[in-house]
C-alpha cells in the first residue's frame, strides 16, 4: 500500500502542477490573444533582432538586420492579392522624384521564402500598427531626402559646368565671318529613296488621329498664308521643320553636286515625321525602328559615310532629342539617336539633350517668314510701334499629371488680377490653335509667361520673341542652355528669369514682380529683341 500511496502522491502532485501550468497557461492566452497577430509577431522577430518596417501606399516594406545576417535584408510585398510589386529603379537623384521617397534600400525585393511574414501584415494588422510606423517613417523620409537633395543639387550643379562648358565649344564653331563665296563651304544633299522623306509626307491625313496634317505642308512646309497678319506670315506647325530646312537647303547658294566638292553632307531624312506617325498607333517597338535602321543601312553603302564614319554629316530632326531616344522601360519614340552609327554626326534639333556635344539645338519655326529685306523692316516697324495694354499673357494649359509643374501656379496668379495686368489664353479650349489669336495676345503684352510643358522648351518662346514680347523663363533648360547659335550669352537683354522653385514654393508673386521692372528697362529689352534677337531666331 506504501508502494500503491507513493505512487498516488506523485500522481495527485503531477495532477496539481499541470492545473496550475493550465491556469497559467491560460491565463497569459487570455493576454495574447488580445494582442493583435502582427504585432505580437512584430514584438518576437525585434528581440532576436532589429527590424524596420515601412507601408508605402500599396507595399509593405520589412527590412531586417541580425547579428546572423551580414547585411541589410529587405522583403516588400502588396497588400492586396496580386499586387505586382514594381522594380525598384537604379538610383539616380537627378531625374528621381523625391517626393515619393518612402522606404529603405531594399536589397531583396522577393517574398518566397517568407510568405508568413508578410501574410501577418494583413489590412487590419496595417492599422493598428500604422500610427508607430508612421513615427519611423517620417524619420526615414527626412533623411533621406536629406541626403537626395544635396546628391541631387551636387549632380545639377556638375551638370550645369558641363553644359555650360558645351554651349562655349558650340559658340566656338560659329564662323565670325561673312564669306563672299562657298569655295569650300560646299553642302551635299543625298537624294534619299523617297519613303524617308517625300512618302512620310504623303502620310499627312493618317498622321495624328485629331487633324489633318496635310495643309501644314503646302507652301514648302510653310502652311496657308495668314493675311490678317500681314505679309510674310504662315500657319506653320511646330513640327514642319524637316521639309522646311529640306526644301531652302536645296536652294542654297552652297549646294554642291559633287560629293568631292562637298565639306557638309546633308541627309534629308524626316525623322520626326516618322516618329509622329507611330506615336498614336498600336505598333511594336521594331516597327517604329524599322526605317531609321533601314536607312543606316542605306548610309553604309556611301563612300562619304565610310570615309569620316559620318562626322561630316548633319541631320535636321524635327522633334526633341529625348523622342530619338527610347529607354528599355518605354514605347514612345525611336532609337535612333541611340544607334552607334549616329554618335559621330552633328544633329540639329527644335530640343537638344544637354549632356550630347553633336546635339544642337535650333528654333522652333514660328508664323513669321518674310521674303525680303523690306518686310523684315515693315515688321519691325510694327512691332515696336505698338501699344501694348497687358503687363504679362501666358498662352498655355495646366499639367494636371505632372506634379512638379508650376502652371497651375501661374495661371492661379494671372487669372486672380486684373486683365490689364496678366491675361491667360486657355489652351486646353482650343484657344491656342488659331495663330492669329496667339501673335494678337503676345504683340498686346509687356511679358510674356513661358514655364515648360511637356519638356523644357516652348515654340512660343520664339512666338512671343517674333511678337516683341519679353519672353519670361523658369528653367534655363527652356533656352538658355539650348540656342547658343541663335542666342546671346547673356540672356538679360532679352528675358527674365525667375526660378521655377520660387514659383513652386508660392515664394514670389510672379506679376508683382514684373511690374517692378521700369518701363526704361523693358524698352531696352524690346529693341534688342526686335533689331538683334528675332532676326536670328524667328524671321528666316
Amino acid at each position: 500500500m506504501a508502494v500503491s500511496m507513493n505512487r498516488r502522491k506523485p500522481k495527485s502532485s503531477k495532477n496539481s502542477e499541470t492545473k496550475e501550468h493550465c491556469s497559467c497557461s491560460a491565463f497569459l492566452f487570455k493576454i495574447l490573444s488580445r494582442i493583435p497577430l502582427g504585432i505580437l509577431l512584430l514584438i518576437l522577430v525585434y528581440l532576436w533582432s532589429s527590424t524596420s518596417t515601412i507601408i508605402s501606399g500599396k507595399i509593405v516594406h520589412i527590412c531586417v538586420s541580425s547579428r546572423k545576417l551580414n547585411n541589410l535584408y529587405c522583403l516588400s510585398a502588396g497588400t492586396q492579392p496580386n499586387f505586382e510589386i514594381p522594380i525598384p529603379l537604379t538610383n539616380n537623384s537627378l531625374t528621381r522624384n523625391i517626393e515619393n521617397i518612402d522606404a529603405s534600400p531594399s536589397t531583396n525585393s522577393s517574398v518566397t521564402d517568407d510568405k508568413e511574414i508578410v501574410n501577418a501584415l494583413s489590412s487590419s494588422t496595417i492599422g493598428d500598427i500604422k500610427e508607430d510606423v508612421d513615427i519611423f517613417r517620417k524619420d526615414s523620409i527626412r533623411t533621406e531626402i536629406d541626403g537626395a537633395d544635396k546628391n541631387r543639387n551636387e549632380e545639377i550643379a556638375i551638370a550645369k559646368k558641363a553644359v555650360k562648358e558645351q554651349l562655349q565649344l558650340h559658340r566656338s564653331w560659329m564662323s565670325s565671318t561673312n564669306h563672299a563665296s562657298c569655295e569650300g563651304r560646299g553642302v551635299y544633299v543625298y537624294d534619299l529613296p523617297s519613303k524617308f522623306n517625300k512618302d512620310l509626307i504623303g502620310q499627312c491625313e493618317d498622321m495624328m488621329p485629331w487633324t489633318n496634317f496635310c495643309k501644314y505642308f503646302n507652301n514648302d512646309a510653310l502652311g496657308e498664308p495668314l493675311a490678317s497678319l500681314g505679309k510674310g506670315w504662315y500657319h506653320t506647325h511646330q513640327y514642319s521643320l524637316e521639309p522646311i530646312f529640306h526644301s531652302r537647303i536645296l536652294s542654297h547658294p552652297c549646294r554642291v553636286y559633287n560629293e568631292s566638292e562637298a565639306k557638309l553632307f546633308y541627309v534629308p531624312y524626316y525623322g520626326g515625321l516618322d516618329i509622329l506617325r507611330w506615336h498614336f498607333k498600336n505598333v511594336s517597338v521594331d516597327v517604329k525602328d524599322t526605317l531609321a535602321m533601314d536607312l543606316m543601312k542605306w548610309l553604309e553603302h556611301r563612300k562619304p559615310w565610310a570615309q569620316n564614319s559620318g562626322s561630316d554629316h548633319v541631320f535636321v530632326l524635327g522633334k526633341i532629342s529625348w523622342d530619338f531616344r527610347r529607354r528599355s522601360y518605354t514605347s514612345w519614340g525611336t532609337r535612333f539617336l541611340e544607334l552607334e552609327q549616329m554618335q559621330n554626326p552633328v544633329k540639329l534639333l527644335i530640343e537638344r539633350q544637354p549632356w550630347e556635344v553633336n546635339d544642337i539645338a535650333i528654333p522652333h519655326p514660328t508664323f513669321f517668314h518674310p521674303h525680303s529685306d523690306d518686310d523684315i523692316v515693315a515688321w519691325q516697324q510694327k512691332i515696336i510701334g505698338t501699344t501694348r495694354k497687358s503687363l504679362v499673357s501666358f498662352a498655355g494649359a495646366e499639367r494636371p499629371n505632372q506634379p512638379e509643374s508650376i502652371r497651375s501656379v501661374l495661371i492661379n496668379q494671372c487669372t486672380s488680377t486684373s486683365s490689364d495686368r496678366c491675361r491667360f489664353l486657355d489652351c486646353k479650349s482650343g484657344g491656342c490653335n488659331q495663330p492669329e489669336t496667339v501673335t494678337e495676345l503676345f504683340m498686346d503684352s509687356e511679358f510674356c509667361l513661358q514655364p515648360p510643358g511637356d519638356s523644357p522648351t516652348r515654340k512660343s518662346v520664339f512666338d512671343s520673341l517674333v511678337s516683341g514680347c519679353i519672353p519670361v523663363l523658369f528653367d534655363p533648360f527652356t533656352a538658355y542652355y539650348q540656342y547658343p547659335w541663335h542666342l546671346p550669352e547673356d540672356h538679360r537683354k532679352y528675358s527674365v528669369f525667375i526660378d521655377q522653385e520660387e514659383v513652386r514654393q508660392m515664394k514670389v508673386d510672379v506679376v508683382g514682380r514684373l511690374s517692378g521692372i521700369s518701363a526704361g528697362e523693358r524698352e531696352e529689352m524690346r529693341r534688342f529683341i526686335v533689331y538683334k534677337a528675332s532676326t536670328r531666331v524667328g524671321v528666316r
